[in-house]
């Protein structure tokens, strides 16, 4: 292989490991921007800036839009549950009162769903998780579990369940699942600046009614257009894209499994950047759900 052969295996290696990195920060996000502004507001602006930059990125590089109706139609989809779904509900939970560690527990059940779902439903379609994927996903959740217990425990300043919050996290679980196996089953390789930007205007078709209800305002300060910045930039253009890029060639469980990640790449972040305290449990939290999506990933060629 040669020189150009061997940096592209390289980086699609990375790409799991780069994804986690970038989808982690988006509670570090939330809370930087979620004390300025209404949660769909920010969201709408989010994904308008976001075409924006697609779109000038799409007419530089000359890239073909998907060529028929019904593919169109599959990316607005995915669009919907895999933006608007998830991040609205995650963004609404946040804003409603509820902690970062009920949040990312009730999002960190999407690889279990997923796996039940390949083992039923999907199974017709030959699908199929083998034993060693479901002991990956139980030791894997077992350790977010672990990882989260000291915000569930003791909870945060303005910590606070309701029903409502609960229906938004749960919105965003079924919606994430969801648009990872519709996306998976149905959507066809094509450009990802494209697909991004399809998926992205159907989110915010469907935001945009949501945001105008919105009785607060998006104040900017230094916080919430950093805030912004990274959320186009990084989450959207970045995560979003590889996100994307990962379940167009991997297993749906395999891909999902990465999100059991997610939760203690933050707690590391949170004690980089906010001196939010790591306990011994937290860090054996982390080496086993660690060990458990290695399960999942691993043995990712059974469950197509």
């Amino acid at each position: 292989m040669n020189a150009r052969g061997d940096t592209t295996a390289l980086l699609i290696r990375l790409m799991p490991a780069v994804f986690v990195l970038i989808w982690a920060t988006g509670f570090i996000v939330a809370r930087y921007g979620m004390p300025h502004a209404p949660p769909f507001t920010f969201l709408l602006w989010r994904y308008g800036l976001s075409i924006v930059c697609f779109g000038v990125w799409i007419v530089a590089a000359g890239v073909r839009w998907p060529a028929t109706r019904q593919q169109w139609w599959h990316l607005g989809v995915t669009g919907v549950l895999m933006h608007a779904g998830y991040l609205g509900g995650v963004w609404a939970a946040v804003k409603d009162g509820m902690g970062s560690g009920l949040s990312a527990l009730i999002v960190g059940v999407q690889p279990v769903l997923t796996a039940v779902w390949l083992s039923t439903v999907g199974a017709t379609a030959g699908a199929s998780v083998s034993r060693r994927q479901w002991m990956g996903l139980l030791l894997g959740f077992t350790g977010l579990v672990l990882v989260v217990s000291r915000k569930l425990v003791a909870g945060s300043p303005g910590d606070h369940v309701t029903w409502t919050n609960v229906l938004w996290a749960m919105m965003a679980l079924v919606s994430i699942t969801a648009g990872t196996l519709y996306q998976k089953r149905y959507v066809q390789p094509c450009d990802v600046r494209t697909a991004n930007t399809v998926q992205l205007m159907a989110a915010a078709l469907v935001t945009l009614p949501l945001a105008l209800l919105e009785t607060e305002t998006l104040r900017w300060n230094a916080q919430s257009a950093g805030a912004m910045v990274w959320s186009v930039l990084g989450l959207t253009l970045g995560g979003s894209s590889l996100l994307y890029l990962l379940i167009q060639r991997g297993a749906a469980a395999s891909v999902a499994s990465l999100m059991y990640l997610v939760p203690p790449t933050t707690a590391v972040m949170a004690w980089v950047l906010f001196d939010e305290p790591i306990t011994v449990v937290t860090v054996a939290g982390i080496a086993l759900t660690a060990f458990g999506v290695s399960l999942v990933v691993r043995s990712g060629g059974r469950a197509r």
